[in-house]
């Protein structure tokens, strides 16, 4: 994969006249568009988007409005993979932010505007470019820009005025760098400094890079963590079991292991479930759940008529606590309000929910559907391999039982969801049914 070159390219260079270098890129830009002989070459990673944005057959002159995904904006800053970074960049940036030129923006992986601070004067700006929460900043949205061509190149990347592929955008100026989940290398969002043209600077595109890196560093520590807390749970698990055995995260990062050679990580199947599954390096294996992760033996069993069913119980008759029980052991865990309800909601049609139908369960709105893909993809992350996907289930093989409180009719008291409210309704029923002569 390309990596950031290790010092940033700025768009104008230290003792470099901005105005003058403006005017060199308008004639540049003017010549190109027109297909005529331009005066110089535009920056590598400014004519190769130029490349692809004509290819693609936009029209420079034409303002495109971005497209804004106003509705589960939440849902997708949850989802990003962004939220925790947020104060470090938020932090790292704040100098270039306050002085009141400049906004703050940090998009996902599709360029998608998830957050952005500024002062009112310049968010107004940026206001009437659509520049706003939620919209499309990508290359292929609004041409040649700091988010879009920064996830484009993989790099950290500095556009200044006439850079920019739609005219409309030549009064500006931004910096963009590329933020990279360090467990997998993959890009999952950009952060991006934008202002007037008159703003620009040949050390903001480095500044902006080296939060980027920041935030990576962020990431890597709270994986880090992370692995510690699974290794904790699964330490006197491996001392039980006694023979060759791992515990890995849900990524298939390696955070505890007996008898068994080191791995880093292994290559986990897709919707991987509890039971005998095949495992790349490692062969059959038995899977248990584990919070966090899973328990992987390799196995020398002939058959599958020995697996064990995980059993999985809901206890709601207090705080909702989730526990498991596998083969050498078990696991209590103290889980949220909203997630006791999607398993209730699960435990009870085990045939499964789609998300349209989990949203009308717990919003009254099948139209909620983002809201419910992001809330079930993080919950999947903490229990992995608990839930099956199309349509959302618990696994055929997992036993589930169900702790109600005496009283029904205070099941989930601070719940509002109407699949909730419906089971509390009906319990009363039954209970005027009992008293009934």
């Amino acid at each position: 994969m390309m990596q950031s070159p290790a010092v940033p390219e700025p768009a104008v260079a230290v003792g470099e006249d901005p105005r003058s270098y403006a005017r060199l890129m308008s004639a540049v830009y003017d010549a190109t568009m027109s297909g005529g002989r331009a005066p110089a070459r535009p920056r590598d990673v400014i004519g190769d988007s130029w490349q692809r944005m004509l290819a693609r057959g936009v029209n420079p002159d034409t303002h495109i409005p971005p497209v804004i995904e106003a509705t589960g904006l939440d849902a997708l800053r949850k989802a990003s993979g962004l939220l925790t970074v947020l104060d470090d960049v938020s932090r790292g940036l704040e100098s270039i932010v306050a002085e009141g030129d400049n906004i703050l923006v940090l998009a996902d992986a599709r360029g998608r505007v998830l957050w952005r601070s500024g002062s009112p004067a310049v968010l107004g700006k940026a206001d009437r470019l659509g520049f706003v929460e939620g919209a499309n900043w990508g290359e292929g949205a609004v041409g040649t820009n700091a988010i879009g061509t920064a996830l484009a190149s993989n790099r950290a990347v500095q556009v200044f005025s006439a850079e920019h592929f739609l005219r409309s955008h030549h009064a500006w100026t931004c910096a963009g760098a590329p933020v990279r989940d360090p467990r997998t290398g993959q890009v999952i969002g950009v952060v991006d400094v934008s202002g007037p043209a008159a703003t620009v600077h040949p050390t903001t595109v480095a500044l902006v890079d080296a939060v980027a890196r920041l935030a990576e560093a962020h990431l890597r520590e709270q994986h880090d963590r992370t692995l510690n807390r699974l290794r904790m749970v699964a330490a006197p698990i491996l001392a039980r079991i006694g023979s060759p055995a791992l515990a890995v995260d849900a990524d298939g990062w390696v955070a505890a292991v007996d008898q068994m050679p080191l791995h880093n990580r292994i290559l986990l199947p897709d919707e991987l479930a509890p039971g005998r599954v095949w495992i790349p390096t490692l062969g059959r294996c038995d899977v248990e759940l584990l919070p966090g992760g899973w328990l992987v033996r390799p196995s020398t069993a002939a058959s599958d008529d020995d697996a064990t069913a995980t059993r999985v119980v809901l206890d709601l008759r207090g705080a909702p606590v989730l526990e498991m029980a596998g083969q050498f052991g078990g696991w209590r865990h103290d889980i949220s309000l909203r997630h006791a309800e999607i398993l209730l909601v699960l435990s009870i049609h085990r045939n499964g929910r789609s998300a349209s139908e989990l949203a009308e369960d717990l919003y009254g709105d099948r139209s909620r559907v983002v809201t419910v893909r992001a809330e079930l993809s993080r919950m999947r992350k903490q229990l992995a391999g608990l839930i099956l996907g199309k349509p959302y289930r618990f696994g055929d093989d997992a036993v589930i039982d169900v702790l109600y409180p005496a009283d029904r009719s205070t099941l989930l008291g601070a719940s509002t969801a109407p699949a909730i409210r419906a089971l509390r309704a009906s319990s009363r029923t039954d209970a005027k049914l009992s008293l009934s002569p």
